[in-house]
């Protein structure tokens, strides 16, 4: 048979995930981070390197790329230490072979070890904390995108509202196409791309990392200051002289001036005025009002609804009474006619300026997205061949867990369950497997005798110089002629 004429195969097979893509010439496998070509296994996402120079703000460069975009000399920025993340090294699943890369440099005289991978995780996900005092939806509400659950409300916490979505009930428990869906938003969050997420018998919310949160169309501006009682302690000395009582409406603790421990340590006169709620400590209110998205976080729009009438044995005509929210968006001033029935008068300028202070000391509505998984199952193996000996060694602070760079809460407890905040990590951090899971940058930093004593894969230490090469695109790929599955589901073709 003529070299023109030699049988050629359509396609090669990829083995980084359970997906096993077959993939032509010039086309990318399902995930879009492995292509064929020219015949090649080649990965399409640049190998990112991170320069070790964070107090100088430095950013995450793309392999071969300088801070300008010109192709990479070979000289690195300001000549600091390099970092190879996993971003871009591809995956090796299952992980009986070792990791990609296995990145060997000198620090501080020091011989180190750096195993970069790019997990393929179906337990993950990631909890969300939204700055907002408006209420969202019930704790264990069910979250939704396009109508499938794709996780819940947690429980709240001070001033932000929480939920945590994705793991692996929804990625694989539910049907594919809550699976998909529950992907595709985790993808995007991790990559700091906006979602929009509807919350059963709630609102619904546009979530983006490092963005203000949209509730039902409106964009947050604040986060509150503190609950009312909080608000109370904080400002109460501004307010002496300047008006007989103040209420700080809150959804959770409303404060009341005159009864709070702040208000009687600057003599505030008792004020007669009443507040429907469950009185907890002198001045703090528990349930003045339903959850909403007005006042505070209930459903109050007119403030004076929280109010009963006032006592006649204490108040008193001309009373000044201000009411405010914890962000100071909404406040109001009143005075009690003759009837002690609260009238609504203008503010006076001595109390806008309170207002506005409590506005200056609320910091901006954000949304924050920690992305969280665990390093167990076979992605430990790619590491070393006793997989149980790295978990020991991220437990004994021997080894250094972080995610595209960034630095990673590792969990207390069994296993590798880590947490990394997604503004902290290089852009386009992440990928995805149509199983469907993530696919994720992990890597683990030691020093070369400890890499050594839990058995890791020596022989496939290479020095950091020799992986920022071209090659690096390269991916072995699978033999068919070694390989009988390969052999089978290889399409082949004459030349003639």
């Amino acid at each position: 048979m003529s070299e023109s004429t030699a049988l050629q195969p359509q396609k090669i097979r990829c083995d980084a995930c359970p997906v096993l893509c077959y993939i032509a010439e010039g086309r990318s496998g399902a995930c879009d981070r492995y292509a064929n070509h020219d015949g090649e296994l080649i990965r399409l996402d640049p190998l990112t390197i991170i320069e070790n120079a964070a107090e100088r703000g430095a950013k995450a460069v793309p392999f071969l790329k300088d801070g300008n975009g010109q192709d990479w000399d070979g000289d690195l920025v300001s000549s600091s230490r390099p970092f190879v993340t996993a971003v871009g090294a591809g995956t090796t699943y299952p992980d009986y072979k070792p990791a990609p890369f296995i990145v060997s440099q000198a620090v501080a005289g020091t011989d180190m070890v750096t195993v970069v991978t790019e997990g393929i995780f179906s337990y993950c996900g990631v909890k969300v904390k939204i700055d907002t005092d408006r209420f969202l939806g019930h704790e264990r509400a069910i979250v939704r995108h396009q109508g499938e659950a794709v996780g819940h409300v947690m429980t709240s916490e001070y001033g932000s509202r929480m939920l945590s979505l994705g793991g692996v009930e929804h990625l694989t428990g539910g049907s594919k196409k809550e699976g998909r869906i529950t992907c595709d938003v985790l993808l995007k969050l991790c990559n700091c791309e906006a979602v929009e997420l509807a919350i059963d018998d709630g609102t619904t919310v546009v979530v983006q990392a490092g963005k203000p949160p949209i509730v039902d169309g409106v964009t947050e501006e604040r986060m509150r200051v503190g609950c009312g009682s909080a608000t109370i302690g904080m400002f109460a000395s501004q307010w002496v002289g300047k008006v007989d009582e103040v209420i700080v409406v809150d959804d959770h603790i409303t404060g009341v001036l005159s009864e709070h421990q702040a208000g009687k340590l600057l003599d505030i006169a008792p004020t007669g005025i009443r507040i429907n709620g469950r009185r907890s400590t002198p001045g703090r209110y528990f349930q003045v009002a339903d959850p909403g998205t007005g006042w505070g976080g209930t459903n109050v729009e007119d403030p004076l609804s929280i109010l009963k009438p006032s006592d006649d044995k204490i108040a008193w005509p001309g009373l000044r009474l201000l009411m405010v929210s914890t962000t100071g968006e909404q406040y109001g001033y009143f005075e009690l006619d003759d009837q002690l029935v609260p009238q609504p008068r203008p503010l006076p300028d001595n109390l806008q300026i309170s207002v506005d202070r409590i506005a200056e000391n609320c910091e901006p509505a954000l949304c924050s997205v920690l992305f969280m998984g665990g390093a167990g199952g076979s992605l430990r193996s790619g590491v070393t061949e006793n997989p149980v000996k790295l978990t020991n060694s991220v437990k004994e602070s021997l080894t250094h867990v972080s995610c595209g760079g960034a630095n990673a809460y590792v969990w207390p407890g069994g296993g590798i369950t880590v947490m990394a905040n997604v503004l902290d990590m290089p852009s386009n951090a992440f990928g995805y497997v149509p199983t469907p899971a993530l696919v994720a940058p992990i890597e683990f930093t030691m020093r070369l005798a400890d890499y050594l004593a839990l058995g890791g894969h020596a022989a496939s230490v290479r020095p950091v110089d020799a992986v920022m090469t071209q090659e690096v695109r390269r991916v072995d790929q699978i033999d068919p002629d070694s390989d009988p599955m390969a052999r089978r589901n290889f399409r082949w073709t004459s030349g003639g």
